[in-house]
């Protein structure tokens, strides 16, 4: 290993893979943990989901394109309610929001966690029952807080005392009294990549425990009395597979709870334990199935509601990306194929870090598969990259694609529903690609391609 400028990543010039990655028997088998429901290889061998080729997606829509399956996403949706009957269960709108998409989940009974303003718009315009939005977000504006107030969103979750006295002024302003959360820094560090790892001390969500700042937000928010506080909101991370980190954040959020109760002689009411349950992008990652996460969460908030004589709130959860995650995947053209002596084959798709910013940001890990055709020839160890102008611009590190993969072909990969899209960017001024939903063996469009002319739509100079 060599050092590098731009990171180890470009440094490691291994063509070994990594431990995890084995070579597969049969090159065109699709992993079921890795793709939508409804995705098969049919007896052409291309690719296709609920029942329609990706040859006939490519056709009619382009590439790149995400590929949503709908009755994949709905499906989803319904395993949490499932498994979560009594909880309210709340869908990440950063992870990938539009109209269609938040019809879909408020169909469902699915609440919706929005962070911005746009997201808000979004949720509004889309039809979404305002008491079933919750309000995210460090920096609120006023802006931003005032439509809230007005749409009557279900709860506003606080993060700073500045925003407590921005929402208290507002709130008597109006004459009315929004329910909030207190988001709470447990100082739970999930075994996650740092820069998604957001419940540790050293970082700009929420109140400290530690070091006493949530519990006085707790009492100046009751003391004043504009706002209804319904109760504590603590995040510990995201792509979490372990269950421990929630066992230790529960037991320190209740001991707040208790404090506020033999402090005040408030019990509140709600507890959001948020998520962030992790996804397969990798044979690697082997997530837990929503019935499996709700036995362990209650089990968790049962027992220290117990140890604390508290009655047992009603619990809400975020399970993130767990539900739209692995309901897309990202459709792409083979431009060229570049063996590299032995070093490395590149498969250079139409997309790249525009459509999919994960792998150099996160130093993400994903899967690939031939998906326009089936291959008799042998696997063969490549990297799939992009089209923009850096040596980091990577959509899958390593995955094993047939030896006679060329121009033309179309590569499928999977578990893009989250943070693709809703990340993209127009680097190099290329436009951002559509979203297609799928169902029932009919594509429609819910997000459209962006063009030059949407571009130079923006550049007013």
């Amino acid at each position: 290993m060599r050092a590098h400028e731009a990171g180890a990543l470009h440094a490691d010039i291994s063509n070994q893979g990594p431990a995890w990655l084995r070579t597969p028997q049969d090159v065109n088998a699709l992993v079921p943990a890795l793709w939508p429901r409804t995705v098969t290889r049919g007896a052409d061998g291309a690719v296709a989901v609920a029942g329609l080729s990706v040859r006939d997606i490519a056709a009619e829509f382009g590439t790149p394109v995400y590929v949503l399956d709908e009755d994949d996403l709905r499906s989803r949706c319904r395993d949490f309610r499932a498994a979560f009957p009594t909880e309210d269960v709340f869908y990440a709108g950063k992870a990938f929001l539009c109209r269609a998409v938040v019809r879909m989940i408020a169909e469902e009974g699915l609440h919706l966690d929005v962070c911005t303003g746009g997201e808000l718009a979004t949720a509004l315009a889309a039809g979404m029952p305002p008491e079933r939005i919750g309000f995210h977000g460090n920096n609120k504006s006023v802006a931003e807080l005032s439509r809230a107030l007005d749409a009557r969103v279900g709860r506003i979750i606080v993060d700073s005392f500045t925003e407590i006295d921005r929402l208290t002024a507002l709130a008597r302003e109006r004459g009315v009294r929004p329910r909030v959360l207190v988001r709470v820094t447990v100082g739970v560090e999930a075994h996650t990549h740092e820069f998604i790892a957001t419940a540790h001390e050293d970082q700009k969500f929420g109140f400290s425990l530690a070091g006493g700042a949530a519990a006085s937000a707790a009492f100046k928010i009751l003391d004043e009395d504009a706002l209804e506080l319904r109760g504590l909101h603590s995040h510990i991370g995201s792509q979490i597979f372990d269950a421990s980190g929630f066992e230790v954040s529960a037991r320190r959020v209740l001991a707040l709870q208790a404090q506020i109760r033999d402090a005040r002689g408030v019990e509140l009411p709600e507890l959001d334990l948020g998520g962030g349950f992790g996804i397969a992008y990798t044979t690697q990652d082997d997530p837990a199935a929503p019935q499996d996460l709700a036995k362990r969460l209650r089990k968790i908030v049962d027992s220290e509601c117990a140890a604390e004589n508290l009655a047992v709130p009603r619990l809400s959860i975020e399970p993130g990306r767990a539900i739209v995650g692995p309901s897309v995947f990202t459709l792409y053209e083979v431009g060229t194929v570049k063996d590299l002596d032995s070093i490395r084959t590149y498969v250079s798709v139409d997309g790249g870090m525009s459509d999919n910013i994960r792998t150099a940001l996160y130093d993400a890990s994903y899967s690939a598969t031939l998906a326009s055709r089936a291959s008799t020839a042998e696997p063969m160890l490549a990297r799939v990259v992009g089209k923009h102008c850096e040596s980091g611009d990577i959509v899958v590190k390593d995955e094993f694609l047939p030896a006679d993969v060329q121009a033309g072909d179309l590569v499928a990969v999977p578990g893009t529903g989250a943070y693709c899209r809703s990340m993209a960017s127009n680097y190099n001024h290329v436009p951002r690609p559509p979203v297609v939903a799928v169902r029932d063996g009919q594509a429609r469009l819910i997000v459209r391609r962006e063009t030059e002319e949407d571009l130079l739509a923006l550049d007013v100079g």
